[in-house]
């Protein structure tokens, strides 16, 4: 692809996830040429401000794509399986953000910062990965690289209500300020059990080995991104009542034995993520989950030796979910392009 302006379209546009893609176009001053934007028809017609022009939604449709050179998908996996075979048929590269190819032979897998060269080897379609896949491998992939190959993975996500949509950040705040208020929780259409001051270790539907759809993505994906097809994860996947950004708790077990402090080193050295580890200062520093919402970098703490497994380490990276573990991922992609 040549090094000219774009034609860039993205499908979803007024979903959080398109317009998180819009913010960081804009943010990283993408250069293009021209930009569409494309929803349902109930949102066609709407106006959005962009680089202070105002923009029009038009409607999905099959014939959407002429003359496009890069289309952003972020509307779900349905929408992904029936119009992205249109938008390269009509010549453009699809950088989808569902789950429709992410394991599809042939179509890459890409995070960047991990295996970037990967995004130049498609027939068209480059997906992104899963939000907390991501969000993991940014803080795993330095270490991968620094001893000798990460052999398994055991891990706890603790996901944010915006990986529901807006409606799983509504109906936690309507929870929030009915219990505030002392009235009685309203009903639920979002989380099987009350998500305000709880947690729900289920995200996404149980598989028939008893873990969720969510929980194996780490599994499947993690081995794709890594080129490691003997990789095994165990992932346990919470949701926890926290607006925004999701955080992972990972036991790594290595090839070669790790030491805190190279694992450390590896990590502040690494593109895209923040070293926040200095458990012995007078206030104990690790990263939250609001120390990186709306920030482009994920960021990695509680590093130390893990006291059952041989050659492990135990660590803990956050990252915001809408913009690194997606619509900024994206974004990357079309810059490797």
């Amino acid at each position: 692809m040549s090094q000219q302006a774009k034609h860039i379209a993205i499908a979803g546009a007024t979903g959080a996830v398109g317009v998180e893609i819009l913010q960081c176009l804009e943010q990283r001053n993408f250069p293009f040429s021209k930009i569409t934007l494309l929803a349902s028809a109930r949102s066609a017609g709407k106006k959005v401000i962009f680089r202070g022009e105002e923009l029009e939604i038009q409607e999905l449709t099959t014939d959407s794509f002429a003359g496009v050179d890069i289309a952003l998908f972020s509307a779900g996996g349905g929408i992904s399986k029936e119009f992205a075979p249109h938008a390269v048929k009509a010549g453009a590269v699809v950088i989808d953000n569902s789950s429709a190819f992410r394991m599809d032979e042939g179509t890459p897998l890409v995070v960047p910062e991990v295996n970037g060269d990967d995004a130049q080897n498609h027939n068209g379609i480059i997906a992104n990965p899963n939000c907390t896949t991501i969000i993991s491998l940014m803080a795993l992939y330095p270490l991968h690289q620094a001893f000798g190959g990460v052999k398994s993975i055991i891990a706890s996500s603790y996901q944010a209500v915006s990986g529901s949509g807006a409606q799983g950040l509504k109906e936690l705040e309507e929870q929030v300020c009915a219990i505030a208020r002392g009235e009685e929780i309203p009903p639920r259409n979002v989380y099987p059990c009350q998500i305000a001051f709880n947690v729900i270790p289920q995200v996404d539907v149980f598989q028939e080995n008893g873990y969720t759809k969510e929980e194996m993505k780490m599994h499947h994906e993690g081995r794709k991104i890594l080129h490691a097809p003997d990789l095994k994860a165990s992932v346990t996947c919470v949701r926890v009542p926290v607006y925004r950004s999701h955080a992972v708790a990972i036991t790594a077990v290595f090839n070669d034995k790790p030491s805190v402090e190279a694992a450390r080193e590896a990590i502040a050295a690494a593109p895209g993520i923040q070293l926040k580890d200095e458990p012995f200062a007078n206030a104990p520093q690790f990263p939250t989950p609001l120390d990186c919402s709306n920030a482009d970098d994920c960021i990695a703490g509680r590093i130390r030796e893990d006291l059952v497994l041989e050659n492990a380490l135990t660590f803990w990276v956050v990252g915001d979910q809408v913009r690194k573990g997606a619509a900024l991922n994206a974004v990357q992609i079309a810059e490797l392009l």
